[in-house]
């Protein structure tokens, strides 16, 4: 079964896949390969490619959002299963000391 990360950073990729594939030079006014998008994206020009710029990074700030709570899911779950580590081991030893508790009664 695929992982998290795996499934989210295949999302991404595709994401990123589909939108480079469906644009063509950003701004360039509808039909032109600049997509629709409002009328000053369909009218092109100089507008029409600094809306296209805009909407680029803002979509670039989501993505690394999104990258940066991916990234601080997995280091709280790397946290999480350290405290579980931390945890069984405690368990462990003290399972150890009665066997030698035991032993030591024999």
């Amino acid at each position: 079964e695929p992982s998290l990360y795996h499934c989210t950073t295949k999302a991404l990729w595709n994401l990123k896949v589909i939108h480079f594939f469906s644009l063509g030079e950003l701004g360039k006014g509808a039909g032109k390969g600049g997509g629709g998008g409002g009328s000053v994206r369909e009218a092109g020009g100089a507008l029409g490619k600094k809306q296209a710029a805009e909407e680029e990074m803002y979509f670039r700030r989501k993505e690394q959002e999104q990258l940066a709570a991916l990234k601080q899911h997995h280091q709280e779950e790397i946290d999480h299963h350290k405290k579980e580590i931390s945890r069984l081991q405690s368990e462990i030893d003290r399972h150890k000391g009665k066997i030698r508790k035991l032993n030591h009664d024999d």
